[in-house]
């Protein structure tokens, strides 16, 4: 990699429109309809010299925008060029399946108006059938994570002699997870003529050693993340399964209340969805989408502006330029995978001084984006306590008491008021029982009392765990180390992408001197054991097998109290760690 100061693109000076930038005009067409204006830092930086043909490393962290710098510039060199032949255009190479089908998506999405274009995802897990037939078409982009890139590589169905353009997105994630064998096997396939473009939010020995053996003269590009949120507006988050999300949604707004709501969710059909399951329960809520016309648009959100809605459920495209002084509060139903989503979602409030509030949702499964959205924004997000079925009740018995009065107040009882003496008189019934049935008329079949919501099951760290061997689960011994140099992250990483494991399915790990416990399904197929037989961490085969304790002694459960960490039968030295830890460096998504 060249020293010459001219090669490092510095963070100052102003960022050019992506209207003054050399794109083809189908991929910016596809950046209007988007409603995209202005690049962030990343994207202002790298995207001028792919465009020139350089090389490029790009140092910022996760959310800044790395998707569309590589992503845009490589669609409007295809856009130039036409359709390839012979194999894809571009390989992006991700640590994560996750990222791999996010990145995927990102490149239809800049690609919708460029005819005949197809994008494949490529990972362990799914079954090679879609994956050889997409190959077999002719996808022009492919993103895969580096081991099943290489089974295609050996089976011949993948061939990249003519590929133009070479991605490596987290590649310091996917060095940590122990692909650099795979990633070494990669450049060699490919032919003399492709552009590589590296991003990494670090930039250690491994890194700037493929950089210096495979990299052309790269322009380096260091951004590092400004984005803030307001400090006018309180934000909390929620942890929630996704199918109880709409009934937690509501028990907030119960015991809460607020002026004007804008909730967010990721997808056009979502936000009908959302919508028409709002006003189910009471709720006055409209959508907004890209497939809504302007004019219709402007009067959805002239209804919330003057109070005849009080809640719109809209897309990130929908809402871009939306400004009402009402809404009060913000709502992420839908977690954002990008933190600069995540700010420009949240400022719809606390404009002008107001204050404001910001709700998160976050399955377990996302947590890794919560932790994202801290780290890039630089503030802590407060957790938001589930109503409570005490204060729902209470809550509930107040309005329901608060629509008496104001029946009692507000309207002439005469006629009705004589219509109950005379049922009371014929019925000889008391007028508490006759109030109170008429009061399960009113109600309709909804009920006072609260029921509760069930908790999610947390993605608890290790001393909450309990005992390592739980119900259907069982213990494999695999042949890397302490010694090797291995991290949780890059065992749970090559586990769930090479043997198709999702990460719920990944227990403890205990990391010992010379191999390493994990925590799998008793009941895993032999296929995928023989899949991650041949697996690789830091270049080593793991080699997993069940485990059956030390030789000669029964096995023992490992004790999760203070005094027996890490140990196995009494013999000390392991080093045992959750999923939750083991995930804070595997799941990663741009």
């Amino acid at each position: 990699m060249s020293e010459n100061p001219q090669n490092t693109h510095a963070e100052n000076g102003a960022s050019p429109a992506f209207a003054d930038m050399a794109l083809h005009p189908a991929v910016a067409r596809s950046i209007v309809d988007l409603g995209y204006e202005t690049p962030s830092a990343i994207q202002a930086r790298t995207i001028p010299a792919l465009l020139e043909g350089r090389d490029v490393i790009g140092l910022a962290q996760t959310g800044t925008g790395k998707t569309a710098a590589f992503a845009l510039p490589t669609l409007s060199a295809m856009a130039e060029l036409g359709r390839a032949t012979g194999g894809p255009h571009a390989l992006v190479l991700t640590p994560t399946r996750e990222l791999a089908l996010q990145v995927a998506e990102a490149f239809s999405s800049y690609a919708a108006h460029l005819p005949d274009f197809s994008v494949l995802p490529i990972y362990g897990g799914q079954s090679y059938g879609p994956q050889l037939a997409g190959l077999r078409r002719g996808a022009q982009v492919v993103v895969g994570t580096p081991g099943r890139v290489i089974d295609h590589l050996k089976k011949g169905s993948l061939q990249l002699s003519s590929l133009k353009h070479l991605v490596l997105d987290e590649a310091d994630e996917m060095l940590k997870m122990g692909f650099q064998e795979d990633i070494e096997e990669i450049f060699a396939a490919t032919g003399s003529e492709r552009q590589v473009a590296l991003f990494s939010a670090t930039m250690p020995g491994s890194i700037h050693r493929i950089t210096k053996k495979y990299l052309n003269d790269p322009v380096e590009v260091r951004v590092e993340s400004t984005t803030t949120t307001g400090a006018n507006i309180r934000q909390r988050y929620l942890t929630v399964v996704h199918s109880h999300k709409l009934d937690a949604l509501t028990r907030v707004l119960e015991i809460e209340e607020y002026d004007g709501i804008i909730m967010f969710v990721r997808t056009k059909q979502a936000t009908e969805e959302l919508a028409e399951k709002l006003r189910a329960r009471g709720f006055t809520a409209s959508a907004i989408n890209g497939d809504i016309p302007q004019q219709a648009r402007e009067r959805t959100v002239e209804q919330l502006r003057n109070g005849q809605i009080d809640i719109l459920v809209a897309t990130d495209v929908a809402a871009r330029g939306l400004d009402v002084e009402r809404i009060q509060l913000v709502v992420n139903y839908d977690i954002p995978h990008d933190t600069e989503s995540y700010v420009h979602r949240i400022g719809r409030t606390g404009r002008a001084g107001r204050s404001g509030e910001a709700i998160l949702f976050v399955t377990p499964r996302e947590t890794h984006l919560l932790r994202q959205i801290e780290k890039a924004t630089r503030q802590r997000v407060a957790k938001l306590e589930m109503p409570t079925v005490e204060q729902l009740t209470n809550s509930r018995v107040a309005r329901f008491a608060g629509r008496i009065t104001e029946a009692r107040t507000g309207s002439d009882l005469t006629e009705v008021r004589q219509v109950i003496e005379d049922y009371i008189q014929t019925h000889d019934v008391p007028a508490e029982e006759v109030a109170a049935a008429l009061a399960v008329l009113l109600l309709d079949g909804d009920s006072l009392t609260a029921e509760p919501l069930p908790e999610p099951k947390p993605r608890a760290n290790r001393s909450e765990r309990g005992p390592r061997s739980n119900a259907g689960m069982r213990t494999y011994r695999i042949a890397v180390g302490r010694n090797d140099r291995v991290q949780p992250g890059g065992i749970v990483g090559a586990i769930a992408n090479e043997g198709g494991l999702t990460s719920a399915q990944i227990g403890a790990i205990d990391i010992r001197a010379t191999h390493s416990l994990v925590d799998l399904p008793e009941n895993l197929p032999e296929s995928t054991l023989s899949k991650l037989s041949r697996t690789k961490i830091q270049g080593r085969t793991i080699d997993i097998r069940p485990d059956k304790g030390r030789p000669g002694r029964p096995y023992q459960k490992r004790s999760h109290d203070g005094g027996d960490r890490g140990r196995r039968s009494g013999r000390p030295g392991g080093r045992d760690v959750s999923r939750a830890d083991a995930k804070k460096s595997f799941r990663r998504n741009d």
